[in-house]
């Protein structure tokens, strides 16, 4: 298969063309940075402002995979002549659900053209995000043959989010100072992780079988305590020996807490019910499709091990959430445990 990653520089689209080199596939990665997995090749190309170019394959491009947020990009590659008979894959995002009960969807919400700053957009609307995606999601369902994936929270090596990735870190920590409160939103909280390899396994695997339609691509509902003691486990600590401090949404909220990510956070808490309503999400039609979960003890482990290596080579690694100090001042200061 003739492969073109639009991007493949980072982590999702840079797992997706790792997996395409290993299943044996020509893959051209389009971006701007020059960073290309091992195998596959690199186009220069700033989709902002550049047209879109011709791709060195010999044929025809089989099939491209696009991670755009706008929409007006995701026009100029479906009408392409070089791409408009290839199978397309977009990355969406559960976030396009006005109600994940019904599936419904966001109005679409459409960009100024390719050179709109997203960040200035989302400042204004951080809600705009989902309807961005489901107007990029119109523009791929003009192929005659698209997929469109629509993960949730994506979790493992590389992740440029840090939710995740800061509990796999504050666990590890529990080796060192294992009588430190480990603060943890309720336990009974749902939250669904796809793994980073397992939901690239699967667009190259959608490619190859002809796959199409939309699927959500999610983990498994969990709840909160027992996916933090499963990365607990691939971290090497014994989940009955960490000292957790859970802590009601009130409380939390009480103490300036922030939810879901960024400064002062408790990554992955989402205050219910909303966040009973958004993790929801079946997994059972993409697993019937050809998604494998790992376990997230799994993901845990890679996880940490690559974020010690980037560390040790002096690459910075994106965090998110509470400080050590500021975690500790919250137990400090007497912030009460769910049913005290």
């Amino acid at each position: 298969m003739r492969l073109l990653v639009l991007g493949g520089s980072t982590f999702l689209s840079e797992a997706v063309a790792a997996r395409a080199v290993d299943r044996g596939h020509d893959v051209v990665c389009a971006n701007r940075s020059g960073r290309v997995p091992a195998g596959a090749r690199h186009v220069a190309w700033d989709r902002a402002v550049e047209a879109v170019p011709d791709w060195p394959f010999d044929g025809p491009v089989d099939a491209v995979v696009d991670t755009t947020t706008h929409p007006s990009r995701a026009r100029a590659v479906v009408e392409a002549p070089s791409l408009r008979a290839a199978h397309g894959v977009q990355v969406s995002t559960i976030s396009v659900y006005a109600d994940a009960a019904d599936g419904s969807l966001l109005p679409a919400c459409d960009d100024e053209g390719p050179a709109t700053d997203l960040g200035t957009l989302l400042a204004a609307d951080p809600l705009a995000y989902g309807g961005l995606k489901v107007a990029c999601e119109r523009a791929q369902e003009r192929r005659e043959r698209s997929v469109v994936v629509r993960p949730g929270l994506i979790g493992g090596p590389g992740d440029p989010s840090g939710r995740l990735t800061y509990w796999v870190e504050r666990l590890a920590r529990v080796v060192e100072q294992p009588h430190e409160p480990v603060v943890v939103p309720d336990p009974a909280a749902g939250v669904q992780v796809v793994d980073v390899g397992d939901l690239a396994a699967f667009v190259v695997a959608a490619l190859e079988r002809g796959t199409t339609g939309v699927l959500d691509v999610v983990g498994p509902r969990t709840p909160l305590g027992d996916l933090l003691a499963g990365v607990a486990r691939g971290v090497g600590v014994d989940p009955e020996r960490v000292p957790w401090h859970p802590a009601s949404d009130t409380a939390l909220a009480a103490a300036d807490v922030v939810p879901w990510m960024g400064p002062r956070s408790l990554p992955l808490w989402i205050p219910r019910p909303d966040g009973d309503a958004l993790m929801t999400h079946d997994p059972a039609p993409a697993v019937a499709a050809g998604l494998d979960l790992r376990p997230i003890a799994d993901t845990a482990a890679a996880t940490l091990a690559w974020l010690r290596a980037e560390r040790a080579a002096g690459r910075p690694v994106a965090t998110t959430g509470l400080t050590a100090a500021e975690e500790a001042a919250l137990v400090a200061s007497g912030l009460p445990t769910l049913g005290a």
